[in-house]
């Protein structure tokens, strides 16, 4: 069997960079949006509620209390999201063993 060679086969002409260095242009920083040190600081509770529960999150209203405390340091709340994401993974490694050993017994 003979094979095809494509002679149209695409090549790049130009090299495209990211850094506009290239052409001695610099970027602009000054224009750029300054960062927030608290990404949830201008949000109500009930649209961080509903954020959540839209991205299925079963524990939508304690996740949005906790990062919405007043009264807790970042370190307090990421403990608190910690715990409580360790308290999924600990409900699923029960349901796990549960349903193996409901199996062994049928």
């Amino acid at each position: 069997m003979k094979t095809k060679t494509s002679s149209s086969t695409p090549a790049m002409s130009t090299s495209l960079r990211v850094s506009p260095s290239v052409h001695g242009y610099r970027f602009d920083t000054a224009l750029r949006k300054k960062a927030a040190a608290n990404i949830f600081e201008s949000i109500n509770e009930a649209a961080l509620q509903k954020l959540f529960k839209n991205s299925g999150d079963k524990k939508a209203e304690e996740r949005a209390k906790i990062i919405l405390a007043t009264d807790q340091d970042m370190e307090e709340k990421t403990r608190a999201l910690m715990a409580l994401k360790q308290r999924r993974k600990d409900k699923l490694l029960q349901f796990l063993t549960f349903r193996k050993y409901s199996i062994k017994v049928h």
